[in-house]
């Protein structure tokens, strides 16, 4: 292929793929009960490289003083309710 040919279809493939996550739009967690947990990534055990994942309520990540809503964006995994 040529050069142009390689940068054309390096275009074409960049134009196709999801715009990228960010928190531009972000609003924060999910509305939830006081009983909903929230599930965030954490950081792995020292020694370890396996991704951890910790389910809590609001209630419980304050009392970490993590803001549930401020994570959410970067960290956030899932909400049981």
């Amino acid at each position: 292929m040529t050069h142009q040919s390689l940068v054309i279809a390096f275009a074409m493939m960049v134009a196709i793929l999801p715009p990228a996550a960010g928190n531009s739009g972000s609003t924060g967690a999910p509305a939830g009960g006081p009983t909903t947990r929230y599930c965030l990534r954490v950081d792995p055990v020292t020694g370890s490289r396996i991704e951890t994942i910790q389910c809590r309520t609001r209630e419980d990540w304050a009392d970490l003083d993590v803001d549930v809503d401020q994570e959410w964006a970067a960290n956030g995994v899932r909400v049981i309710a």
